[in-house]
């Protein structure tokens, strides 16, 4: 209401309150090898910001006026990375009057979690390179712009998500080893858990299936291969079950 006040009490002239521009980013979670990773870009050179010139950054850019949020989402993931047709969600929005060098620019988190081996990365536009990074490593790094602090909180944001939600299965092969579903826990959470009240509890959910297979081609002895069934779990959900990790 006392904005609405100022405004009308003021001039005609509301550009101060127009001069303000939205963007992107996106925060694409893989599983690999044991290692929660995200795909980061390489920024090359562009006139906007030079100062963020071979710095590592989220593949994001600005929304076109004449675009709506979840489709420059998708967009600029493509442009910049060559990642298409995954399920982008948005997370939060990150609005610090300063954190755009060139002028006030309100940026929308996406997240998404994919298997890595499904996308071949080919960075274009301003991404000079686009590569998979582990948590660990990105922390060692100086993010473009406050990226630092938005992959820590799509980082929080997925540790709350995956203990109420079999969300995490999105980062596993079709078929898994109870071993790998446990490295992948382990990775989110960032703890080690207990191996035998782990899977005790895996097994005692109706929608973790053995398969009745076996690892093939490995060197150590072959462990037992599992998948998650989404329709056994949707009717759990229907009947009151609260999946907790």
């Amino acid at each position: 209401m006392k904005l609405l006040e100022k405004m009308l009490s003021a001039s005609s002239d509301f550009s101060e309150y127009f001069a303000t521009a939205f963007s992107v980013d996106n925060i694409i979670f893989g599983f690999d090898e044991a290692d929660l990773k995200i795909l980061l870009i390489r920024r090359g050179l562009e006139r906007q910001t030079p100062i963020y010139q071979h710095m590592w950054a989220l593949p994001g850019d600005l929304v076109h006026p004449t675009e709506d949020l979840d489709t420059a989402a998708y967009r600029v993931l493509e442009e910049l990375t060559g990642v298409k047709n995954v399920y982008l969600e948005q997370v939060k929005a990150f609005g610090a009057v300063k954190r755009h060098p060139v002028g006030r620019v309100i940026t929308i988190l996406y997240f998404s979690l994919v298997k890595i081996s499904r996308y071949e990365v080919m960075p274009n536009s301003f991404a000079d390179e686009a590569q998979w990074h582990t948590i660990g490593s990105i922390r060692q790094l100086a993010l473009a712009f406050d990226h630092n602090d938005i992959v820590e909180t799509g980082f929080n944001a997925l540790k709350q998500r995956v203990r109420v939600a079999p969300i995490g299965f999105e980062l596993l092969p079709p078929k898994f080893t109870l071993t790998e579903l446990q490295q992948l826990y382990e990775a989110i959470l960032e703890r080690t858990l207990e191996k035998r009240n782990f899977r005790k509890k895996i097994l005692s959910m109706d929608f973790i299936v053995d398969l009745n297979e076996s690892q093939e081609g490995v060197a150590h002895r072959p462990a037992r291969l599992y998948e998650f069934n989404q329709a056994k779990y949707e009717k759990l959900v229907a009947n009151g079950f609260n999946f907790e990790i």
